[in-house]
């Protein structure tokens, strides 16, 4: 039989054992430190440490995705929003991940949200809903400069909603109507347009050929017999009866 002591000493080797020896996946870095004192990022892969001595933080080199929360905001043209983002970013170095800042997840998550009431507060509302792309890239240039001492890269930031205040739906509801309504009424107004000058140029067509007057009345008789009609009635053209005219008027 194991005698107690053995056993406990048994245990304690493996606990020790256990202790030093750590597995870090691919996109997992270790950064450890001794007595206090940086040593650097290791992994990935089987690290050994010395027990009582070492002490290792892990750190994810993964994409990070974070939720900005809504965000009061008030624009240029004074214009009272909630607007919430999402930020992309990860770990590249990681050591400075950990030393120069206490939180980094936290840290960022503030700084996002302070940059986007700043960054929106010097925009107008039309700026904001026209032109979101540059504003993200905006949001993204100033976060990634300022995370860059943390030892991360923030590759994007997207607006994700702008929630308008109701009256401010209404005013733009009614004005996109009013857009709608003036584009109706331009191109009803070109398609008058167009019809007359075709009425024009019809009407000086004519002018120089008279026959043109002929063949679109014998067109215009040719379609009305066409036609299932009980009744059909043929014009006279005034040529016809002009002598006759002429003739009693004579008398």
């Amino acid at each position: 039989m194991v005698s107690p002591i053995l056993f406990t000493i048994l245990f304690f080797v493996i606990l020790i054992l256990s202790s030093a020896i750590k597995i870090l996946r691919e996109y997992e870095r270790g950064v450890v430190f001794r007595l206090g004192r940086l040593i650097g990022a290791k992994g990935p892969g089987l690290i050994f440490l010395i027990p009582l001595v070492d002490r290792m933080v892990r750190v994810s080199l993964r994409t990070i995705v974070m939720d900005v929360p809504p965000q009061d905001i008030i624009t240029k043209d004074n214009v009272s929003l909630k607007v919430n983002a999402v930020v992309y970013f990860r770990v590249v170095q990681a050591e400075k991940a950990i030393v120069e800042v206490e939180d980094y997840l936290n840290a960022t998550s503030q700084l996002s949200q302070t940059t986007l009431r700043s960054v929106l507060g010097q925009s107008q509302l039309d700026e904001l809903l026209a032109e979101r792309d540059k504003i993200n890239r905006e949001l993204q240039k100033i976060i990634d400069h300022q995370t860059e001492p943390w030892g991360i890269k923030v590759s994007n930031v997207e607006i994700k909603h702008v929630d308008l205040p109701p009256e401010m739906q209404r005013a733009m509801a009614r004005q996109a109507e009013a857009e709608r309504e003036r584009r109706a009424k331009i191109i009803h107004a070109e398609g008058e347009f167009q019809a007359s000058q075709r009425l024009k140029e019809a009407a000086e067509i004519i002018e120089d050929h008279p026959v043109a007057v002929q063949l679109r009345f014998l067109q215009t008789l040719s379609e009305v017999a066409s036609e299932k009609n009980s009744t059909t009635i043929f014009p006279i053209p005034i040529e016809l009866i002009k002598p006759f005219l002429k003739k009693k008027k004579d008398k």
